[in-house]
């Protein structure tokens, strides 16, 4: 195996389209040939650094051994070498065990394990590749991995030992020295000591989506290696079930995205669901794969998807073309976290959210009934929020010139679609959501300045009926440290609100919505009173906490103008700030109600 002298760069053309949301296939296919590319360099590289001290590989051969079988792969099967560079979690392990070279230490496991994964590479591409082979690979608690294959499982008396691998062309079996397991031929199957890579093939009129579902690659996580979990039977059932209809959804609503989709997601970890939650997540590592939790139908799932997919294109633009300086300072505020974020993860999230944009909007025109109400408010709720973050991102003295490039094609597409019409009682309900979350996030994340404070506080002392408007006005600070939790309960409800047949069906969910309040579901079943009442309640509980205090402004708003809702809402980390330090210092008791309305008497919103 040889590094291949060869260059790449992303024409102006496919960079403008992938901004614009109007990539082909072919686009992608050329970012994964960028991504092989890399891979090699990785891999060429950590086995030159690596073979310069050969005790590292510990009970492995040497790395001469798998250089002599890659090559011999490369010349008999460039497909099946191929296969397994462009396989995602060969660039996670990559990227890993580089990682752990270059640091001297160990992972999970013992470094020999992580560097011996190579071993493994080699093992599956020479199997692929039909070729006759013995090579020894790393066995991890009785699992001898093979790449995008699968893995035996044999019995062990160590935690980190060795198996060998053997055969050819379509025989081979994994043993050591307490057990063999035949690999059956094709390994698409599952036999006694052996579970393979399952995969899904889903087909929508003329388009087709094959896509893995990879339970068992120990490098298929995010950070570290992980065994395997194996998915049984009614999962995998469930699995397939959601992926169809995911696929007739993309297919259906966004045609010229289906091939792009097909070519630049081939494997999904799944994950248990988590109720009410869509987690899923991906690494530039690994190109072409995403972590993603068992969603609770397919228009969530598409969703994700696209999500995932515009992740994966970013890494890849990322890898040719620099957006921006690096700069890791936590600092930026993203309506799809609870957490400050730096520059490079908000417009990984704008990108990705861009996507989803898309997609709901494109769900609303084509769909009927329930899901084109739910479509039509995500749509509303997304495209704001992507909006209004991509005007922060886009006066950033940390993007380069492709980066304002990059932006401002988003912003082409992004910024007509401001002006579609959409249901009043739909777009209230966006702003809503959109306003409850970033109170919490300023209550949380913001710090007013202790002057501004201490001014606030003698005057409330002194009887003043208006706060000063100095203290009011001035500037607050942000810091990664979250000064209490944030659930994300009321804006799951006032989804659920949405599709429920009606308000006995709200009542019946929302118990085993986490962390829900009485309040809250007051909130989302439009008792704006009762919610209000619920709030104060639970503030006489815990005057500090979070969700309480922005949910009463939401609430006090909802029932009419009050200067109160709008401190709670606009200033609320100020609001919360000055009710302490009353709180600890008056002899008399303090109600953040009060302190809210005088306060807010100087508030706009």
């Amino acid at each position: 195996m040889t590094a291949d002298a060869m260059f790449h760069h992303l024409p102006w053309h496919d960079f403008d389209a992938f901004a614009r949301f109007e990539s082909d296939a072919s686009m992608v296919c050329r970012l994964r040939r960028a991504e092989r590319s890399r891979r090699k360099l990785l891999l060429y590289a950590l086995i030159q650094d690596s073979a310069k001290s050969p005790e590292l590989y510990g009970p492995m051969p040497p790395i001469d051994d798998v250089l002599e079988l890659l090559g011999r792969v490369e010349h008999a099967s460039p497909a099946a070498f191929d296969r397994l560079l462009t396989h995602p979690y060969t660039g996670s392990w990559a990227g890993y065990a580089t990682r752990l070279l270059r640091d001297g230490i160990d992972g999970i496991c013992p470094l020999w394990m992580h560097l011996g994964h190579v071993h493994a590479i080699a093992a599956a591409s020479a199997m692929r590749a039909g070729l006759n082979f013995e090579m020894v690979v790393p066995l991890w608690e009785g699992n001898a991995s093979l790449p995008s294959l699968g893995a035996a499982q044999l019995p062990f008396t160590s935690s980190f030992s060795v198996a060998t691998v053997s055969g050819g062309p379509t025989s081979y079996s994994v043993a050591n020295e307490l057990a063999e397991v035949s690999v059956p031929h094709p390994f698409s199957t599952d036999a006694v000591g052996w579970r393979h890579v399952r995969s899904r093939r889903c087909s929508s009129g003329r388009h087709t989506f094959a896509v893995g579902l990879d339970d068992i690659d120990p490098y298929r996580g995010l950070y570290e290696p992980v065994l395997p979990q194996r998915l049984d039977t009614a999962e995998v059932a469930d699995w397939g079930r959601l992926l169809d209809e995911a696929w007739r959804l993309i297919s259906s609503s966004m045609p010229d995205l289906a091939p792009v989709l097909s070519e630049g997601l081939s494997s999904l970890v799944p994950k248990p669901r988590v109720p009410f939650q869509n987690p899923s997540a991906s690494t530039g590592e690994a190109f072409g794969s995403a972590v993603v939790g068992r969603p609770t139908d397919g228009a969530d799932l598409a969703a994700t998807l696209i999500h995932e997919l515009q992740h994966i294109v970013l890494g890849g633009i990322l890898h040719l073309t620099k957006l921006y300086e690096r700069d890791q300072q936590e600092r930026i505020y993203a309506p799809w976290r609870d957490d400050p974020r730096p520059l490079s993860g908000v417009l990984q999230g704008v990108y990705a959210f861009f996507g989803v944009t898309a997609f709901w909007r494109a769900l609303a025109a084509t769909e009927t009934d329930v899901i084109d109400y739910r479509a039509r408010f995500e749509f509303a709720f997304w495209r704001a929020q992507v909006w209004h973050t991509l005007q922060v991102l886009r006066e950033d003295e940390t993007l380069t010139d492709a980066g304002r490039r990059f932006l401002a094609g988003i912003a082409e597409v992004l910024g007509p679609w401001q002006r579609e019409p959409v249901r009043e009682d739909i777009a209230r309900l966006a702003k809503v959501v959109a306003e409850d979350h970033q109170a919490g996030w300023r209550l949380r994340h913001l710090r007013p300045d202790p002057a501004a404070v201490a001014g606030l506080v003698k005057a409330w002392r002194a009887g003043r009926s208006m706060p000063p408007i100095w203290a009011v006005q001035t500037e607050v600070t942000s810091t990664p440290v979250p000064d209490g939790s944030w659930p994300r309960c009321r804006a799951t409800l006032v989804r659920l609100s949405l599709t429920a047949a009606d308000r006995a069906e709200l009542a019946a969910i929302w118990p085993t919505v986490p962390d829900a309040t009485s309040a809250d579901f007051a909130y989302a079943a439009g008792r704006f009173e009762d919610a209000a009442r619920g709030y104060r309640a639970e503030l006489r509980t815990d005057p500090d906490r979070p969700a309480s205090l922005v949910g009463l402004g939401l609430a006090l708003r909802a029932v009419g103008p009050e200067p109160a809702a709008r401190a709670l809402l606009y200033r609320p980390e100020l609001v919360r700030a000055v009710n302490r330090e009353l709180r600890f210092t008056a002899a008399d008791s303090v109600v953040a109600e009060d302190v809210a309305a005088w306060i807010g008497q100087l508030v706009s919103g």
